[in-house]
């Protein structure tokens, strides 16, 4: 990594995780771990409307949906790498969006996950998208500490 400050136009997200890489990785690539925290607050991603194929030129696809008022989100993404369990890259179809996430595995089993996201529209730049994406995380943080609070591998 660098010093360097990213351009309006990318986003970067690094967070800390209680858990061996290895499971924060197979998280990020299993529907039935995706079920449980993709997505922003107050939204739910339904285990039949994701569909995983983690290889260079597979499909990562979901729908989420509004808890408040069902409204439906899709996602539509094509893997360009993956590298487990360091690295994912994908891009989405709608927006443009290409997101490069490297798995660092630290001392005493935890694991830094770093976002990087280039081609961001504008939309996605705003103080509330940016949220509710950390929101998402804040999700999976509490979602790994059940998985490791019942020692699930």
């Amino acid at each position: 990594m660098t010093d360097q400050q990213p351009t309006p136009y990318e986003l970067e997200f690094s967070r800390i995780f209680d858990a061996p890489r290895e499971l924060v990785f197979r998280c990020m690539i299993e529907p039935e771990h995706l079920t449980h925290f993709w997505g922003p607050t107050g939204v739910s991603a339904p285990l039949e409307n994701i569909h995983v194929d983690a290889q260079p030129g597979g499909v990562f696809e979901t729908v989420m949906v509004r808890d408040d008022d069902a409204s439906e989100y899709a996602t539509c993404a094509t893997y360009l790498e993956v590298s487990e369990p360091d690295r994912l890259v994908w891009r989405e179809a709608h927006s443009g969006i290409t997101v490069t996430t490297i798995f660092s595995a630290l001392d005493g089993d935890l694991t830094e996950v770093h976002i990087h996201q280039t081609n961001v529209p504008e939309a996605f730049r705003n103080t509330a998208a940016q949220a509710g994406f950390l929101s998402s995380l804040d999700r999976f943080a509490l979602y790994l500490d059940q998985l490791i609070g019942t020692s699930v591998p």
